[in-house]
């Protein structure tokens, strides 16, 4: 069960990095990789969480603490994933000298 699902994790990935990639063709705006990685880490450490509580329903004890674990894991990864400090494209432009007057808007974070 454990391969299938890690399995399944992996091409939910590989999809998702094939989808960034065709819609971000000239270049990745990392803010919108970051804002994905974190919807869908939340949606993984939810599925965990109520893993957990099904298997504590059945009396599986040992397999709820597992899924549980795992859904700490998870919610441990989006703290980190969210306190990543990705700079603005205008903010990188200015940094290296360039002029950031393109007639295009500042993004907003």
């Amino acid at each position: 069960m454990t391969q299938l699902h890690d399995l399944r994790l992996r091409l939910l990935v590989q999809q998702e990095s094939e989808h960034i990639a065709n819609t971000q063709s000239n270049e990745i705006d990392l803010s919108v990789v970051q804002a994905r990685c974190l919807c869908w880490l939340a949606l993984l450490a939810d599925a965990h969480e109520d893993q957990a509580g099904d298997a504590e329903r059945r009396g599986d004890t040992e397999q709820a603490m597992g899924w549980f674990a795992d859904s700490m894991r998870l919610r441990d990864v989006i703290q980190v994933v969210s306190s990543i400090e990705i700079p603005l494209p205008e903010a990188v432009h200015q940094e290296q000298g360039e002029d950031s007057s393109s007639g295009e808007p500042p993004l907003a974070a």
